[in-house]
């Protein structure tokens, strides 16, 4: 068989495995989190978020609106060694992210449903 027609076959399949895959995956909302960190915030962006007074005192303090939490917890850092993973029923994560050109940290309580945003507080 020539070169040619090998090319042509392995187009042609090719062609068609794409469109499937287009087919079948286009509508879908798939992500890749594999790592630790990406697995731990895509869990907390999917639950209610909830706002003790401590933080919602702070963010007014300091001017910053929940789109500022909303970025921290799509692009931040877990700081697994001050998390504190093992409790029950809720674990407790430490995220932290830059913010107007400075780290902010989050305290945040992971339980089953609903993610509490415990205190924050912005380091230099």
């Amino acid at each position: 068989m020539k070169i040619i027609h090998r090319f042509a076959y392995f187009s042609v399949g090719l062609f068609f495995g794409i469109v499937i895959l287009i087919f079948f995956l286009g509508g879908k909302r798939t992500s890749c989190d594999y790592s630790p960190t990406a697995r731990v915030l895509k869990n907390i962006r999917i639950k209610d978020r909830i706002f003790t007074d401590e933080a919602l005192q702070f963010f007014a303090v300091q001017n910053i609106d929940t789109s500022g939490v909303s970025s921290i917890l799509k692009n931040g850092k877990v700081d697994f060694g001050k998390s504190k993973t093992d409790n029950d029923p809720c674990n407790i994560y430490f995220v932290s992210g830059e913010f107007q050109e400075k780290v902010l940290e989050l305290q945040i309580e992971n339980c089953e449903t609903t993610a509490t945003i415990q205190k924050a507080e912005l380091l230099d």
